[in-house]
């Protein structure tokens, strides 16, 4: 035992101020090697949850006159509970995990109205779910008591963890949200979509032929207009596809049911709106959504900025395309548009111009029926028309004239029960 010792100790002393060096920097390496891991573990290992939270907003009510004390708008009522719930895990100790929060439904009830919200945030593996949600619920129940954005009652805050796919087709079921970057120019200089860029947006074919546009307004329904059926209203002889081209389409469905306006009768453009029910219903991904409708009373101010798409033709006796076409328009007052050298009296109730006076961006023959829709200061879209007529395509002093989606909101109501 004694030999070794010695061996041992002599051959430490020994040892060349290279080696030593190369130890050291050995031994370094594999430290850092160590830590790279176990922080490439701690970020990439981070898994997304969805937790569903309710609570009641107390002494609110749901109206379209919102001038009274406890009266919302619906839309303004729930990006309030929205910004209340992001407020709260933005300054809490779960910051860093916090991605998110959509309020997916508002339930009105004797005392205020209920509030329904999917939260997402982005944990690392190791710690356990039932203690996240009880760390979720402590934070929303303690700082609700103490909001003064909105009166809750805090007792009735509630969290439950939801299944991933679950909690994700819930988020991507909210209306009127894309993925895709906003570059638009015009329609028809032939501008493409991107992919996903408009989820909203289908082709209504006859005979497997683009006819006109329509616009998802849920997994069942489309809004259009009613001229696209003057000829043919039988919904055998109807189809409607989804994605950014008509062939291939990314999905088909068949036509159930085509409801016109009571009172649109051709040639008038008076009641210029359909609702169109098809089958089976569709399931929502980031290619495939539902746009948001306005309030009835909901009104939008000239020269705001919106955006049409469609599969028309890019100039005035042209074809359909193939590829969706984007552009960007300006809402033109009724004043202007009512001018004898604009439109005169064929402005009529529910309608109303946007475009150029200059003329070339435009929608044309194949985008009637499409959407024309406005965004929110949250990116959340809506649908406020509908392409309707205008005098050839992107000539000057004539833009597109579109059906004023709040004008009939409570007739697709009646309709469609949305």
């Amino acid at each position: 035992m004694m030999y070794r010792a010695v061996g041992l100790g002599t051959r430490s002393r020994g040892l060349k101020p290279w080696v030593t060096v190369l130890l050291v920097v050995l031994s370094l390496a594999v430290v850092a090697v160590t830590i790279g891991l176990l922080a490439h573990f701690l970020v990439s290992g981070q898994k997304t949850e969805y937790y569903h939270g309710t609570f009641k907003i107390l002494d609110a009510r749901i109206n379209s006159n919102s001038g009274q004390n406890g009266i919302y708008q619906l839309k303004d009522l729930k990006e309030m509970s929205e910004k209340l719930v992001d407020d709260i895990f933005i300054d809490s100790a779960l910051n860093k995990h916090y991605i998110k929060n959509r309020v997916v439904r508002l339930t009105p009830e004797d005392d205020g109205v209920k509030a329904d919200v999917i939260m997402v945030f982005q944990f690392p593996f190791a710690e356990q779910r039932a203690v996240r949600k009880k760390k979720i619920h402590s934070i929303l129940n303690q700082k609700m008591r103490n909001t003064r954005a909105l009166s809750i009652n805090a007792s009735s805050v509630q969290v439950n963890a939801m299944s991933s796919s679950t909690g994700k087709l819930t988020v991507q079921a909210c209306c009127g949200k894309r993925i895709a970057p906003l570059i638009v120019n015009r329609i028809m200089s032939g501008d493409i979509a991107a992919k996903a860029a408009w989820p909203w947006q289908a082709s209504l074919q006859r005979d497997n032929v683009h006819q006109c546009g329509a616009t998802l307004i849920s997994n069942t329904w489309l809004v259009t207009a009613a001229h696209c059926f003057k000829t043919n209203a039988n919904p055998r002889q109807w189809t409607v596809s989804f994605g950014t081209t008509i062939d291939p389409p990314l999905m088909k469905r068949n036509v159930k049911r085509i409801i016109l306006h009571e009172r649109y009768h051709t040639p008038a453009r008076e009641y210029d709106i359909a609702v169109v029910q098809f089958s089976p219903r569709v399931i929502f991904t980031d290619d495939i959504r539902r746009v948001c409708l306005p309030e009835a009373s909901a009104s939008f101010q000239p020269n705001s900025t919106v955006y049409i798409t469609g599969f028309g033709a890019l100039y005035y006796g042209g074809k359909s395309q193939n590829n969706l076409q984007e552009a960007r328009l300006k809402i033109i007052s009724d004043d202007v548009c009512k001018q004898p050298h604009v439109y005169g009296n064929d402005i009529k109730f529910g309608m109303f111009c946007a475009g150029y006076l200059e003329g070339t961006y435009d929608a044309c023959r194949g985008d009637s029926g499409g959407p024309l829709v406005i965004k929110d200061l949250k990116d959340t879209w809506y649908l406020i028309g509908i392409v309707s007529w205008g005098d050839n395509c992107g000539q000057k002093n004539k833009p597109g004239v579109y059906t004023m989606v709040t004008y009939y909101r409570n007739w697709i109501v009646s309709k469609t029960g949305l």
